[in-house]
């Protein structure tokens, strides 16, 4: 079985893919409102909603962290322009240049780590496996066609771990600056810092009741849902809050081959000057 990870598509001389589809991107947020709302705001009942900070080992680790950084990151969420662009749902579509960050030609996760604590731990592989709704001898293949990313605001997911042998499930909210590795349509599917496998979130009933240290930055009101992008990614178009530069890094690849990009027209802004350290809570 092999673990090399599929070749990255190759980029050059073709047209940006944000030009070609800012309508499309434009389009998903306003259909997604609806979705959000069902997310996030449906009534009756009662849940918990686990916040984990960026760094903090979280709610019932499938793993040790292969989290490499969280680097200092600040909620896109706190510039006005930005949350504008997502509007009242909070629902932000994979494809939307800008909705995650990182470093050029550096991963924050490593992969083959995190490959390797589940070939060492079969059961934890296979209830991994089971989680992510994929073949046990498929987890290499899987793990090396996400995207290491870092989230730029915090995020709403469901988060599947692992306590006394079985899965577990519960709602839960990422911090900005969390490093995970996101699926063909820009969506988190693993959180590095412990390995869980994640979902798209389901509805709370109720206000929901925050468990957890809240870190300083932490307001509910801006929270977002990540939902697929419309057709399947070639590329990220990711923000490096370090330099003020954007860059493009294909889906399935690591940080070898990124390249620049020019500043997208649309999408999220580079938010902050000054961003928080990621996990500081109180």
């Amino acid at each position: 079985m092999s673990s090399e990870p599929p070749s990255a598509p190759r980029l050059a001389g073709r047209t940006p893919w944000w030009r070609s589809r800012t309508a499309i991107v434009t389009g998903v947020l306003l259909v997604a409102a609806a979705l959000a709302v069902c997310f996030l705001r449906q009534g009756g009942g009662s849940g918990e909603v686990f916040l984990q900070a960026a760094s903090a080992d979280g709610q019932d680790p499938f793993t040790r962290s292969t989290a490499r950084s969280t680097g200092r990151y600040a909620s896109v969420m706190d510039d006005a322009g930005a949350a504008a662009a997502a509007g009242a749902s909070r629902s932000l579509p994979g494809a939307t240049p800008g909705l995650y960050a990182g470093t050029r030609n550096a991963a924050g996760c490593d992969v083959d780590q995190q490959i390797g604590y589940f070939t060492e731990n079969q059961g934890r592989g296979r209830a991994f496996a089971g989680a992510a709704g994929i073949d046990p001898d498929a987890i290499p293949a899987y793990l090396h066609g996400l995207t290491p990313v870092h989230l730029r605001a915090d995020t709403r997911v469901t988060d599947h771990g692992y306590k006394d042998g079985s899965v577990t499930s519960f709602q839960s909210v990422l911090q900005t600056g969390t490093a995970v590795l996101v699926d063909d349509r820009g969506t988190p599917r693993v959180r590095c810092a412990c390995g869980n496998p994640l979902g798209p979130p389901v509805a709370v009933q109720g206000t929901p009741r925050a468990r957890g240290g809240a870190w300083d930055s932490y307001d509910p009101a801006k929270v977002v849902v990540v939902t697929p992008a419309e057709s399947v990614l070639d590329a990220i178009v990711v923000h490096d809050p370090a330099n003020g530069g954007w860059f493009e890094r294909p889906v399935g690849s690591s940080g070898d081959n990124d390249s620049r990009a020019t500043p997208p027209k649309g999408g999220l802004p580079p938010g902050p000057s000054h961003p928080h350290t990621p996990g500081r809570s109180h």
